[in-house]
């Protein structure tokens, strides 16, 4: 009788039990008074959202960088190795191919292994994906009960349970198994196992090795506890706990077990990744302005959507122009630390160092304002906090060097530093095809190739010269190098541009030779002859944006322009006098695949092709006629050898400003050097002149690109118009005149501002 009673209780306990879990598992699953908080539902198990990483690629298919909250690019299950299931089984789900979403036998087991103190977790890798997936431990799903400790634990764990039954239910085992390896986080920036194996070991989830895997499902546990980075020895561990594992379920022999615990963890290859590094840095800063302005329109997260932007930069040309970069402005540092050595760059026009550079530079400055505001507006006692040693991370040519350096003295040593930008584009298509907009956006984010603006000194003069050839003249026409004045009634003064040497010479020379020399007083009067409102019409039409006096210091360059804006003018000589607005966004796509947005450039006929062909033979003379600013270019590389290469070289009065546009059949690319202030720069015409600071940049990316011959990039003379009725041999020269003397001084609105030569 006893045993029967006995019997009958624990059947009735087990039915009590069963019913008493349905019931829970009920009232959670429909949140029965709001006690128990929501849980994820039919459309959200359909159309589950994780953050992933916009990528952006080169017009020869490599990923150029990505934008991210979340480091995460997806993976497909035939990617996956087979090494790394085999350790992730081993580890977090052995019998994940035989339960439904729960694993009964490791729930109820639970305490038998916490005695043995066994290292299984007892989650299901589904259970683990309907966290990761959905945030079921977040406040977004609570309820009344859930400030309860035990409870709240209870009914999280039983929502993930039911979550992971209907993950069952709707998605196959091996797509559970890929959007669980695409949204777990390993660490050090990186989510999911495409980045994770690109981070740690430089491959692809399909590559890794038996070692490789158990490391990264080693750092599942607690990526930050178990980082081979941060904590090697723990990590050690943990890889080794994972290699039994596999031994226990006999995806390992014993003997391969112990061979491989046996070895060091190697990460050799360990890059995180971030916006600071890697190819276009800068590229990708300004790219993200547009299209971030694209997401808001469409209503997409650039940072979250997974979205695929195609873009015209071609890799290796993008490598090739930070290759370039990089020799020639190490070099060019090198010189200018050596000429400042002992006294600051910063100095007036007269010579003299100015009074409080660095106090004006510092009270510009965020921190300076966040001391400032500490200290009730006290702007002594903000200084002084500012001369307060921080450890900080500054850059050199030999890699970043972390010290202890005040904010104060930060500014004084980052100021030493020159800057850089460079563009090179395709003048038919538009397509930009390399941008560098600075020496290293880590620590430099300024962009001085669409950002930066700055005087272009000479190499606005070809602007000047176009304008000629369309109104008349032509590249035989003949000037004297002499002395040309403008009057500016309003203040009563009077204006006369110099040469580079402050002479002239008196000699009668043709446009051509005058530009090739860079001969300012010939400039100043076709100046003269147009009227700067001219030249600032042609300007606009040939790409130039940015606000232009039109006084006469203009032909020399004395309002500030882009690199962007020179390359786009310079672009449509090339292009028989189409204007094509320079592009870099192909298309852009959504995580499916499927086409938001195509892009083609902007093109105008702004010029006759006449005309442009005449500044494309004007461009040519400074390689070519005696004494051409780039002259250089036959010493300094292969460029020049079987090809035909036009250019021209800009430097400001004061050398802060060195500039090169070079022309070629196929690709115009612009370079500007210079200090971060005006004030920053060489003293000396022979150091600061554009032929030093920008030309060799481009005689360098130039003979890499000719180099590599998959990039169809060739040699060859410029396209010439059919009909061309002008006689460029100037066996006829076409004499205009020379300088008018004082009783023919042209009056202007406005004098020069400054005297621009090169």
């Amino acid at each position: 009788m006893m045993k029967t009673n006995a019997i009958r209780l624990i059947w009735i306990c087990l039915f009590t039990f069963f019913i008493s879990i349905t019931i829970w598992t009920y009232a959670v699953s429909v949140d029965l008074l709001g006690l128990f908080g929501g849980i994820p539902g039919t459309e959200n198990l359909a159309n589950p959202k994780s953050e992933l990483a916009s990528e952006v690629y080169t017009s020869d298919g490599v990923l150029l960088g990505k934008y991210f909250k979340e480091n995460r690019s997806p993976t497909q299950f035939n990617e996956l190795s087979p090494n790394l299931l085999k350790a992730l089984f081993a580890t977090e789900d052995v019998r994940f191919e035989q339960h439904s979403g729960i694993d009964m036998k490791g729930t109820l087991a639970i305490l038998w292994y916490m005695i043995r103190f066994d290292r299984r977790g007892s989650s299901t890798i589904t259970q683990q994906l309907a966290k990761n997936l959905f945030s079921t431990r977040s406040e977004l799903y609570e309820g009344s009960l859930s400030s309860i400790p035990g409870i709240r634990t209870v009914i999280i764990k039983t929502k993930e349970w039911i979550t992971a039954v209907r993950l069952e239910k709707t998605y196959t085992k091996q797509e559970i198994l890929t959007m669980y390896l695409n949204t777990v986080n390993f660490g050090s920036n990186a989510f999911g196992i495409k980045t994770a194996a690109r981070t740690f070991f430089n491959t692809t989830p399909e590559n890794l090795n038996v070692e490789q895997s158990a490391i990264l499902v080693g750092v599942l546990k607690a990526p930050t506890l178990y980082s081979p980075i941060y904590n090697p020895k723990r990590a050690l561990i943990r890889r080794n706990t994972v290699l039994e594992q596999m031994a226990k379920y006999d995806y390992l022999t014993e003997a391969e077990a112990e061979s491989l615990k046996n070895r060091p963890i190697d990460i050799g290859k360990y890059k995180v990744e971030n916006h600071n590094e890697g190819f276009g840095t800068y590229f990708r800063a300004e790219l993200k302005k547009d299209l971030l302005k694209f997401c808001k329109e469409r209503g997409y997260d650039l940072y979250a959507d997974g979205l695929k932007i195609y873009t015209t930069i071609d890799s290796r040309m993008q490598m090739y122009a930070e290759m370039a970069v990089d020799s020639h402005m190490r070099y060019q540092q090198a010189v200018f630390f050596k000429y400042w050595k002992g006294r600051n760059p910063w100095v007036d026009e007269k010579g003299e160092e100015i009074k409080d550079f660095i106090k004006t530079a510092a009270k510009r400055t965020s921190l300076f304002q966040a001391y400032k505001e500490q200290y009730n507006g006290n702007e002594d006692s903000a200084i002084i906090a500012f001369k307060r040693p921080l450890k900080t991370s500054l850059f050199s040519w030999n890699g970043g060097k972390d010290t202890l350096i005040s904010p104060w003295d930060s500014i004084a040593y980052t100021k030493y530093f020159l800057h850089t930008g460079l563009m090179s584009m395709d003048p038919f298509s538009g397509n930009i095809k390399a941008w560098v907009g600075g020496i290293n956006y880590k620590y430099f984010k300024y962009d001085h190739v669409r950002q930066g603006k700055r005087q272009p000194g000479s190499s606005f003069k070809p602007i000047v010269y176009a304008t000629a050839m369309d109104n008349g003249f032509t590249p035989c026409t003949e000037m004297v190098d002499a002395p040309t004045t403008f009057y500016n009634e309003e203040t009563n003064t009077y204006w006369t541009p110099k040469n580079s040497d402050g002479k002239y010479s008196g000699e009668r020379m043709t446009l051509r030779k005058a530009m090739a020399q860079s001969i300012n007083s010939v400039a100043a009067q076709v100046m003269k002859k147009l009227g700067a409102e001219r030249v600032v019409e042609y300007a606009k039409k040939l790409g130039i944006e940015s606000p232009l006096d039109p006084v006469p210091a203009l032909c020399l360059g004395s309002s500030d322009v882009s690199v962007f804006e020179l390359v786009s003018a310079y672009s449509t000589f090339v292009a028989g006098g189409t204007w094509t607005k320079p592009y870099y966004i192909v298309k852009i796509q959504d995580k499916n695949g499927n086409q938001l947005a195509s892009f083609n450039p902007e093109k105008k006929e702004v010029i006759s092709e006449e005309t442009a062909y005449m500044m494309v033979h004007m461009l040519m003379g400074a390689t070519k006629e005696r004494n051409g600013t780039a002259l250089g270019l036959h010493r300094l590389g292969k460029t020049l050898v079987g090809n035909e290469v036009g250019g021209k070289t800009g430097t400001t009065s004061n050398y802060s400003d060195g500039w090169f546009i070079g022309i070629t059949k196929q690709l115009v690319t612009g370079i500007w050097v210079g200090g971060e202030d005006r004030s920053i720069h060489f003293r000396s015409f022979q150091l600061g002149q554009g032929s030093k600071m920008a030309l060799p940049i481009w005689s360098y990316y130039m003979d890499k690109v000719y180099a590599d011959t998959r990039l169809g990039i060739t040699k060859g003379p410029f396209k010439k118009p059919e009909n061309l009725s002008v006689d460029l041999s100037c066996m006829g020269r076409t004499p205009v005149g020379g300088a008018e003397d004082s009783s023919g001084i042209q009056k202007v609105n406005e004098s020069g501002r400054n005297n621009l030569d090169d």
